[in-house]
């Protein structure tokens, strides 16, 4: 299986279209039921058999938690189980994998991971706490799933067990953050996760709960009762407002003609044979709202809302279907005062509960550009307004141009950069500093002068001596550097530039998020390339065949 060999992947659902999830209310709590459908994979020749899951089941888990956290202000608790008898979740679909280019399982193990990561986000920043119900054998990444959650409780009926067994069946690592989560979050033993990570049946009943596997185990005649009863404990203690109106998601419009792809704050020019994605973000042309009602009176079409939503859409769409452009540049156009409006109105309402999903979810948004295995380059030109949370896209780039002075036929003035309250902590990277920390990591008093210089527009000159741009050829070096820049970075080895950007986009602490997306991430990369899991022998390939996987049996 090819990326894009059988059309585009479509990250936009609603709940209408779901084929996998079914979602129900009782008052403060939300269930989140998996019944996968057999034949409802996202590509043919395979079943989804046993609850098993492809990308398609995680694009729609992923539409509903965005949907619980904005459409449902009045749930404090989300119960995820399964909607199927005696099985939870038999974890990734192995035909699916065993069938798949490389690309398309790196890319889908980067996606299910940011996805749990929005789940414990949604816990831990929205106060909408989620829990796992395991009615049923809970393996691999269904196993991965529930360490999502804040708690899992299991029945105790002889039957039901949880386990990774990636490693003996599959000679693969776990690859949605399993192993980082059992030690890292629930603190399981070294020793006690070796063995449970060795052992294809896994561990069931009190032990499960003895070596931190678990929270809870019930007799499965008591599941649903003490299920509702945690959810709604865990529910009472959210600060979430219970008779708020919730704010719909609609549709996302978007149009795709030939080489150019169009939102209404966003655009994209590909140019294939180069290789490269030229991004465009477009600032509000209105003043905000005055306030969070005035934030929820424009729902959806609120600019910062607006741009989450479709950058989001954007990132996901050229990660799955535009592999070869390997090279993203991004511009900006408009007015950077207003962009600094807004970013005022999103401090300064920032217990709002729903402005506080609008920061997280631009959070979430520019962590994907973090993760993603693209070379990025921002450029700073007049006209442009890279401020506040624009000026994030500069920050997270791999490096950037900003132009000196103005060119001769054009009478804008010369570009600038502004820093606004945003660009201090609202959003910070997996290592969990603020762009402009981990930048300047080694040089914490930066950051304080810095933080005097808000609000100000700061020509090529002083972006660069205040460390923000990388580069200020002036008007006529520009167009030079500018192409040489992408033509050399369009010549060097796609793999060997994956490895360079995320090992130096990460400096300072390492997170659970980090680790995932750092130390798994090139681990899974380099373990799904291997004869001993994918060779003619290799035990992903002959799993369910009644054949022995051969090993290369040297260490490396």
């Amino acid at each position: 299986m090819t990326d894009g060999e059988h059309g585009l992947v479509d990250f936009r659902t609603e709940p209408a279209r779901y084929k996998h999830w079914k979602l129900s209310f009782d008052g403060p709590v939300a269930t989140l039921a998996m019944d996968v459908r057999e034949d409802g994979g996202l590509r043919p020749g395979y079943e989804l058999k046993l609850n098993s899951y492809d990308l398609g089941v995680d694009i729609e888990l992923y539409d509903a938690v965005q949907r619980l956290r904005f459409e449902h202000p009045e749930v404090g608790a989300v119960v995820i189980t399964s909607g199927k008898e005696r099985i939870f979740c038999a974890g990734a679909n192995i035909r699916m994998l065993s069938q798949s280019s490389h690309g398309w399982k790196v890319n889908f193990c980067k996606f299910t991971n940011e996805t749990r990561n929005a789940i414990e986000e949604a816990t831990g920043e929205s106060r909408q706490v989620y829990l796992t119900a395991v009615n049923g054998p809970c393996a691999g990444g269904g196993y991965e799933l529930a360490l999502a959650t804040d708690w899992i409780i299991m029945a105790d009926d002889g039957n039901t067990a949880v386990s990774l067994p990636e490693v003996p069946l599959l000679a693969v690592l776990p690859g949605t953050g399993g192993l980082t989560r059992l030690v890292d979050k629930r603190r399981v033993r070294r020793d006690r996760a070796d063995v449970f990570c060795t052992t294809e049946e896994g561990v069931k009943g009190q032990r499960a709960v003895e070596w931190g596997l678990v929270d809870e185990v019930v007799p499965r005649s008591r599941l649903a009762e003490v299920v509702s009863q945690r959810a709604r404990e865990l529910a009472a203690r959210t600060d979430r407002p219970a008779n708020a109106r919730g704010l719909r998601l609609p549709p996302l419009e978007r149009t795709i003609a030939g080489d150019a792809i169009r939102y209404s704050q966003v655009a994209c020019a590909l140019d294939r044979q180069r290789g490269i994605a030229e991004i465009t973000v477009t600032a509000p042309t209105a003043p905000p709202p005055n306030d969070a009602e005035g934030v929820r009176a424009q729902g959806s079409t609120f600019w910062p809302l607006a741009l989450a939503r479709e950058l989001d859409d954007l990132v996901l769409h050229l990660r799955t279907n535009e592999a070869e452009a390997g090279l993203w540049v991004f511009k900006t156009s408009g007015r950077a005062d207003r962009v600094e409006a807004y970013d005022r109105l999103l401090a300064s309402q920032r217990d709002d509960w729903l402005v506080r999903e609008i920061r997280l979810y631009l959070k979430r948004t520019l962590k994907r550009l973090d993760v993603t295995s693209r070379s990025m380059v921002a450029l700073v030109e007049p006209g442009s307004c890279f401020a506040g949370t624009l000026l994030e896209l500069v920050l997270a780039a791999d490096r950037s141009y900003m132009l000196d002075g103005a060119r001769p036929e054009d009478s804008r003035p010369p570009a600038t950069v502004r820093l606004t309250a945003m660009n201090f902590g609202a959003y910070p990277m997996p290592n969990g500093l603020a762009r402009l920390a981990s930048r300047h990591f080694s040089d914490a008093g930066r950051i304080e002068k810095l933080r005097a210089r808000v609000g100000e527009d700061l020509d090529a000159k002083a972006a660069a001596e205040a460390g923000l741009v990388t580069f200020t050829p002036d008007e006529i070096d520009w167009d030079d550097e500018v192409r040489i820049a992408l033509e050399e970075r369009a010549a060097f080895s796609p793999d060997a530039l994956t490895g360079l950007e995320a090992s130096l986009r990460f400096g300072g602490p390492e997170t659970l998020e980090s680790k995932i997306f750092g130390r798994l991430s090139a681990w899974q990369n380099w373990i799904f390339q291997r004869p001993n899991a994918v060779g003619p022998k290799g035990a992903l390939v002959v799993y369910g065949t009644g054949e022995r996987s051969e090993f290369d049996r040297r260490r490396v």
